[in-house]
């Protein structure tokens, strides 16, 4: 029983400190939500160099997938929850995105600048 205790916290130790580096990684954040098979924001402004938690959450009843080519990324997003894409300081640009289930409608674009 003891030997759990310290398994459970030490799992809480770890949890807590990869949430507080994760934060610590990223120099801004931005968020998109997808609702009705589209990215809201479809266009999100972030500085050039600098490091981004982007987090992006479903809000539909289905998943989608955030697939990027041009930011070498490619994530599901399950209905109802939200995942964090950490990039890596951009050059100025645009940088499409788009969802893999729906690509008619889900459809966006980072732009460093």
């Amino acid at each position: 029983m003891i030997k759990h205790r310290r398994l459970f916290r030490l799992g809480l130790v770890i949890v807590m400190l990869g949430s507080a580096l994760g934060t610590a990684f990223a120099d801004e954040e931005a968020r998109i939500v997808i609702k009705d098979h589209r990215f809201s924001p479809s266009e999100v402004k972030v500085k050039t160099n600098t490091k981004i938690k982007l987090i992006v959450s479903n809000e539909d009843p289905t998943a989608e997938e955030f697939e990027s080519f041009s930011l070498n990324r490619e994530r599901v997003v399950r209905a109802g929850q939200s995942i964090t894409i950490f990039l890596p300081p951009l050059k100025p640009g645009s940088y499409d995105f788009f969802g893999d289930f729906h690509p008619d409608t889900a459809k966006g674009k980072v732009i460093a600048e």
